[in-house]
């Protein structure tokens, strides 16, 4: 039997967080515009997660730093831009919360939804193009995970426009 941490977003002194994992790609706009619009028709938070994968630099601890460095700041240049996007989008008043994490990143994501109570749904962008969803939405929805992973995955077509996107959510 799994054991699982309870959910706690809708209990008195907690906000429901909807989880979106920032990366280089396209679809992650997809996403994070969808969650906006479902938080500002419900309330809520978003949890920007970026994850900063590890290389093979075991030899070269300094070049090591360097690379975590200098993703860290990738990550926090992501993270303003995603900001940015959601004001343009009319979605100022959404809260935004921003975490950079190192390691494997199917790990990272299970390792905070069982730390953080909170998170109650994961938002993926799908990609559009001819090679499939995208590696963590097939690993995450259909990939060993399926079907036990501990909260709902959303998945949202990389390809919806804002007021699509608006209309769904």
């Amino acid at each position: 039997m799994v054991t699982r941490t309870k959910r706690r977003s809708f209990e008195q002194g907690h906000l429901r967080k909807m989880l979106v994992i920032v990366d280089e790609s396209t679809e992650v706009e997809a996403a994070l515009l969808y969650c906006a619009s479902r938080i500002a028709h419900t309330s809520g938070i978003i949890v920007l997660l970026n994850v900063i994968e590890p290389q093979d630099f075991q030899t070269w601890m300094g070049v090591q730093k360097l690379h975590v460095e200098e993703e860290t700041n990738k990550a926090k240049a992501r993270f303003r831009l995603f900001r940015r996007k959601l004001n343009q989008a009319g979605f100022e008043h959404v809260v935004t919360e921003e975490m950079v994490r190192e390691g494997v990143i199917t790990d990272e994501i299970a390792k905070l939804i069982d730390e953080d109570p909170d998170i109650g749904i994961l938002v993926l962008g799908a990609a559009v193009d001819a090679k499939g969803p995208g590696p963590l939405v097939s690993s995450l929805a259909a990939g060993n995970h399926a079907g036990t992973f501990p909260i709902p995955i959303t998945i949202v077509p990389g390809d919806l426009t804002l007021d699509e996107l608006r209309a769904l959510a």
